[in-house]
């Protein structure tokens, strides 16, 4: 050790006691190869103390009194005027304790290290595995409150659904064709504000005033219902909810029941502005062939030159022969002029 070489030649008196009974001796004290080396005055060595072992019983006060580590009783009392052996044994000291192994250290860096872990767990996982059960235990009904609470919202844009009775009627028709696991649940024709579909929690659907209006046949706005159908399937609609909401959300949502106004009132800003989740070419077939319904329809009102969805087109399950109908003509009529169009 470089600092050891440069004290071994510094030496400095000091007084000696070996036992608490004993009287204190006057000694020469000097620096040896890792020990503090205490001789008499005729430079006789009384004993060795190793620097590893070195306590000091007054940290900061002086005289300094040392004693080894573990043996209070034996003491080293070295007055105020050796400053340079005084710094010395407390540069030693010092620099040993940095080379030897702390344990409470390392424990509190282990702690520490899985404090960290369990932290980023619970930021990364927690909230996710939240959302999880709340998606997973949350009933039908409660589904459906929800959904119909988000509709509430939603109408402060869009305005309030369109509705005759005749149309009403029509509109109850194609959802009983066209229906989604939990039954028909319910679908609105939304005056403004919605071009396709959009689906609620608890098995609704929004449709756009133009899918009804704007086509000389059912097959697209259906197309469309199949299609939103599917996305519910690919990601429920409350889950997307509440993945778009904070995470105390979910927490209300287990423990009380409910979702705050707040919450509602700006997922159905979002929910409006949002596309829906993109479905590949054969799960829209898989669902147009379960729900027998035509592909081509809804594939030429997406892409009016059928370039961008031909796969749709050239693989229609009923491009040979027609699905069971949709709707009356009657009531087709009917649903077309559900806005008063």
């Amino acid at each position: 050790m470089t600092a050891l070489k440069e004290y071994q030649r510094l030496e400095a008196s000091g007084l000696w006691r070996p036992t608490p009974d004993a009287q204190r001796t006057e000694v020469i004290v000097s620096i040896g190869d890792a020990t503090l080396i205490i001789s008499d005055m005729q430079e006789r060595a009384l004993t060795h103390w190793s620097l590893a072992a070195v306590a000091r019983a007054n940290p900061g006060k002086r005289p300094a009194i040392y004693h080894p580590d573990g043996d209070p009783g034996e003491t080293l009392e070295l007055a105020d005027d050796e400053k340079d052996m005084i710094a010395a044994i407390e540069k030693l000291c010092a620099a040993i304790d940095r080379r030897r192994p702390h344990p409470g250290r390392l424990r509190l860096v282990i702690l520490l290290a899985v404090l960290v872990i369990v932290t980023a767990g619970a930021v990364i996982w927690l909230p996710q595995a939240v959302r999880r059960h709340a998606v997973t235990v949350v009933p039908q009904v409660k589904r459906a409150e929800i959904g119909a609470a988000l509709f509430r919202h939603i109408q402060q844009e869009t305005g309030p659904p369109c509705t005759t009775p005749e149309g009403r009627a029509a509109l109850d028709k194609l959802a009983q064709r066209v229906p989604g696991p939990d039954g028909p649940g319910y679908l609105e024709v939304m005056r403004e504000g919605i071009d396709g579909t959009i689906h609620l929690p608890g098995s609704t659907i929004l449709i756009g005033r133009g899918l009804v209006e704007q086509y000389d046949e059912p097959d697209v706005v259906a197309g469309y219902l199949v299609a939103e159908r599917l996305r519910a399937q690919v990601q429920d609609p409350l889950a997307q909810l509440l993945e778009a909401s904070s995470v105390w959300a979910s927490f209300r949502l287990l423990t009380t029941g409910d979702i705050d106004d707040g919450t509602l009132d700006a997922y159905a800003d979002t929910l409006l502005d949002s596309p829906g989740v993109t479905l590949d070419t054969q799960t829209l077939l898989s669902g147009f062939e379960a729900w027998s319904v035509r592909a081509a329809p809804y594939a030429y009102a997406l892409d009016d030159t059928g370039e961008t969805t031909l796969g749709l087109i050239e693989a229609d399950p009923f491009a040979d022969g027609a699905p069971p109908a949709l709707l009356s003509d009657s009531d087709w009529l009917r649903l077309q002029a559900i806005c008063g169009g």
